[in-house]
């Protein structure tokens, strides 16, 4: 008999509601997974077995019922300490769950524990190591929930993304990461950073398993526009090929996995066009840093305030640094995504899709730097939904993966699209 642990989530949704598989034995397949292996991977902030068992034998009825699920350590949890990844939080209690564990708990999944998340979801790394090579990162912010979900620890977990922290992890893991489109899921209780920008989303192995999880919180359907996620669409899709906006830090196997991604599209019935990125779009892929940076900044006064010297120092680099421009600088940011984002549909034409990298190249080595988002700001900034999937392995044997971008709103459709790659990619 299979792992439990090892089940997607959409497959074990199904054998729980088969009666073939119960909560509590799911909850104790991964309690195993997670005590055999959270030593080395360091995964989790919190992780009490005896209350995850206890959740899992009251799990609520609903599309996840039984499942589950890490939450990473920015957003709170009523019955979990939150310390945001920092010091200055450490042994926080909140009062009410964030609105998207309220979501989830409330679609049947089950709070197994909180994962570990860089400082404030920002640069300064956790201790989680990538479950492939435990000498090099797991990738960031999500660092907890990619890696607990990459090593069976957990079918899902959530993320959020203020630059690249949903996708590029997921890619350095070899799992899939779907960022949906800005304000899908609702970010009360969550300790934003950047509030242009921040998205909920979530980490898990395979693309259904993400349109389960995002619509049964959101309440929206997001099986494939044809029918089911797994589904024949009744025709290939138009993809627009891009490495982004700064292509010199494509590694040369991300490029050879970009053309081969696109060469395996196409004989798969696919049309797949260059896709050039015009000014507005590089102009706003500039100013990300500004509008990231400062409105963080604004967000953390308190905590720079009273509690700087508890600030990592390159947490303290980056702020000080927002705090040294100009206010109308931020005014451009704002205006720069705006203008952008209504431009990305003109821009795309009859494009479903844009096919992209997901991050520069393999996880790097060590755990002191989680890996640049280069190919993730822009698409974050412009608010529609993005999602990676695994499609090879490095020259050292680590994942790559590949990404789908989409115009805000058209979450369904991407999900499908995903789906649809997965099967060409074979």
């Amino acid at each position: 008999m299979t792992d439990p642990a090892r089940l997607t989530a959409t497959d074990a949704a199904r054998a729980i509601a088969a009666g073939t598989l119960t909560p509590a034995a799911l909850m104790e397949a991964c309690l195993d997974r997670a005590a055999s292996r959270e030593a080395a991977i360091r995964a989790f902030a919190h992780l009490d077995p005896a209350q995850a068992r206890r959740a899992a034998a009251r799990a609520r009825p609903g599309p996840l019922h039984g499942i589950p699920l890490g939450v990473k350590d920015v957003l709170d949890t009523a019955d979990m300490p939150s310390a945001y990844g920092s010091p200055i939080w450490a042994g926080h209690r909140p009062r009410a769950d964030a609105a998207a564990v309220a979501a989830v708990r409330a679609a049947g999944a089950v709070v197994m524990g909180k994962t570990v998340t860089t400082e404030f979801a920002s640069r300064h790394p956790g201790a989680t190591a990538n479950p492939h090579d435990p000498g090099h990162t797991p990738g960031g912010s999500s660092s907890g929930s990619a890696a607990a979900v990459a090593d069976f620890m957990l079918p899902l977990a959530f993320g959020t993304q203020t630059a690249g922290s949903i996708v590029r992890p997921a890619a350095f893991c070899g799992i899939v990461g779907f960022k949906p489109s800005f304000g899908t899921l609702h970010r009360a209780g969550m300790k934003i950073m950047s509030e242009s920008l921040d998205t909920i989303g979530i980490l898990a192995r395979s693309v259904a398993d993400c349109a389960l999880a995002i619509g049964a919180m959101s309440g929206r359907d997001l099986s494939a526009p044809w029918g089911g996620i797994e589904a024949r669409p009744p025709r290939a899709p138009r993809l627009g090929l891009t490495l982004g906006p700064e292509p010199a830090k494509a590694a040369p196997e991300t490029i050879a996995l970009l053309h081969r991604a696109a060469d395996a599209a196409r004989a798969a019935g696919a049309e797949v066009v260059d896709f050039a990125l015009p000014p507005i779009l590089l102009r706003a892929a500039e100013l990300h840093p500004a509008l990231m940076n400062m409105e963080s900044a604004q967000a953390l006064a308190w905590e720079l305030d009273a509690a700087r010297p508890q600030c990592s120092a390159v947490l303290l680099e980056k702020m000080d640094w927002a705090r040294s421009q100009p206010a109308p600088l931020l005014d451009e940011a704002r205006r720069a995504q705006t203008t952008a984002t209504m431009a990305l549909y003109g821009l795309m034409g009859d494009m479903d899709a844009l096919l992209t990298p997901s991050a520069p190249g393999e996880a790097p080595g060590g755990l002191d730097w989680t890996g640049d988002p280069a190919f993730n700001a822009l698409w974050t900034l412009l608010q529609g939904p993005n999602i990676t999937i695994p499609a090879g392995t490095g020259p050292t044997g680590l994942p790559l993966g590949v990404q789908l971008v989409g115009r805000p709103g058209e979450d369904r459709a991407v999900l499908g699209w995903a789906r649809w790659l997965q099967g060409a990619l074979g």
